[in-house]
């Protein structure tokens, strides 16, 4: 019977973001710490380790795959009502004591996760792209875990879903690189990012630093991709008025049209003696985000709690664009152009003539 590394690492191939050192180490790019992962070893993310002066990467399988809305990555401004095929597979380059989703991005890292190597089942990209195309997915999602540390596998099935029309996105933590994103610019249209604190000691706890995550928004929208960031507003974690501010400034220097999630945490994994966010709560988190002058604030996780904020507003004229029901939508007045069809500005995002 084989360990859950030995199974693990038998569903690899060799990758392609990294490069190899005279010693013999590799140095990895497909994240912000940039291992320098020595022969036998193996980097942070547990995932993508050294062999022979070779960096192997998680190839051929998923933990996880099911059409999901696209309103659920969140992406809201890109094709509203479409399904989005999720693939996912394991491992995470950060260690969230609030992470949602643990039993599939902390494995290798905490023995209770390991189990979900039961959801593992052998996948070609050949297959995943029939599989959208017979769930009339009009998107392909990489989700679940951190799809930065997978993005080889990402990329194979990348390449044959634009062929058949396609879009890609990308729901991550935004630990990016340059290399990474030059790797994957190809064939990426959207690219959420979770923007998770703005207290550098904190993102440290998590496994991160801040600094990554801030450039990592600026250098994805500056590609050219379509960006939304979200925030799991988290009480008496980062949920002062002071920390939100800070979030949507930053945003906000990066272009006002930057879509913020601010979305209700619930209590899980190691953060179960923190209460759930109230919708109070979540509500001055969007009018914050308002006032701090972003176009498009949405509040999520607390579906009919949430006033107006889960709806799609002209910024110009504030007519009513998008109307939601948490993952439904309700009404719909846009184009494929983008435009209000009351005032004529353009909304930006990537728009279907209807949902």
């Amino acid at each position: 019977m084989p360990t859950v590394k030995e199974f693990l690492d038998s569903m690899t191939a060799e990758g392609e973001l990294y490069e190899t050192l005279p010693d013999g180490s590799v140095r990895c790019y497909a994240c912000g710490h940039r291992c320098l992962i020595r022969p036998g070893r193996r980097g942070i993310c547990q995932v993508r380790f050294n062999q022979d002066g070779k960096l192997y990467v998680p190839w051929g399988y998923v933990a996880g795959l099911n059409p999901d809305p696209i309103e659920k990555k969140p992406l809201y401004h890109v094709l509203p009502g479409a399904e989005a095929l999720t693939f996912g597979m394991l491992g995470c380059d950060f260690h969230c004591s609030f992470c949602q989703n643990a039993l599939s991005s902390q494995v290798l890292r905490d023995p209770h996760s390991d189990e979900a190597v039961r959801w593992a089942r052998r996948a070609s990209p050949e297959q995943i792209v029939d599989y959208a195309l017979r769930s009339q997915s009009e998107v392909v999602a990489s989700s679940y875990n951190e799809p930065l540390i997978t993005s080889e596998w990402a990329a194979a099935i990348f390449k044959l879903a634009i062929a058949q029309g396609i879009k890609c996105v990308y729901v991550s933590n935004g630990n990016v690189t340059p290399e990474v994103l030059e790797y994957l610019r190809p064939y990426l249209s959207a690219y959420k990012i979770d923007l998770k604190t703005m207290q550098d000691k904190q993102y440290r706890q998590l496994g991160g630093v801040l600094q990554n995550v801030l450039d990592g928004i600026r250098m994805t929208h500056e590609m050219g991709l379509w960006v939304e960031v979200v925030t799991l507003v988290i009480p008496g974690y980062n949920d002062s008025t002071d920390e939100l501010m800070d979030a949507a400034r930053y945003i906000k220097s990066v272009s006002a049209d930057i879509p913020w999630h601010v979305t209700a945490f619930h209590p899980d994994y190691k953060m179960t003696e923190t209460p759930p966010t109230p919708a109070n709560t979540i509500i001055r988190a969007a009018e914050i985000g308002m006032e701090a002058g972003l176009n498009f604030v949405y509040a999520g996780n607390l579906v009919g709690r949430v006033k107006e904020h889960e709806n799609t507003y002209c910024p110009q004229c504030r007519n009513l664009l998008i109307e939601r029901y948490g993952y439904r939508i309700l009404s719909y007045h846009i184009n494929a152009e983008g435009k209000c069809p009351k005032c004529g500005a353009k909304i930006p995002g990537i728009w279907t003539e209807e949902p």
